[in-house]
């Protein structure tokens, strides 16, 4: 079964807690699990960036669910499609405090194709110290 993978930025509404945003990071996770998509959310305290991937229709049920989230706004859609491989195969969702400059740097690199080279491999680098 093909893979596929989406990748958007949105801003979190105003007033949202830590603790707020840590449930929504537990909740996302149990509900990636049982979907079969895994993935990383980064948040910035302002800004969150996301990167999901699985089964084209569990993507798009889950995609569904965070269009339709309150927790967010402005979303904007960074890079949609086939990807040969699981980026992130060990996390149902894994939620990742980061510095606005981090999340900035994988919003900006090159999302066309979801290749390994462009914001994959930024995202990766962001990623990186908070693997083990």
């Amino acid at each position: 079964m093909p893979l596929r993978a989406i990748a958007y930025a949105s801003e979190a509404i105003p007033g949202l807690s830590m603790d707020h945003v840590d449930d929504l990071g537990r909740a996302a996770a149990g509900f990636n699990f049982e979907a079969g998509v895994t993935g990383v959310l980064l948040y910035d305290g302002l800004r969150f960036l996301q990167y999901i991937e699985g089964p084209e229709d569990s993507i798009n049920v889950v995609y569904s669910r965070i269009l339709s989230a309150r927790s967010h706004r402005e979303l904007i859609e960074l890079g949609r499609g086939r990807v040969s491989g699981r980026f992130f195969p060990d996390w149902s969702m894994r939620l990742l405090w980061v510095e606005a400059s981090e999340i900035r740097s994988v919003a900006r690199g090159n999302w066309d194709g979801l290749s390994r080279g462009g914001a994959l491999r930024q995202l990766s680098l962001v990623v990186a110290p908070h693997l083990g």
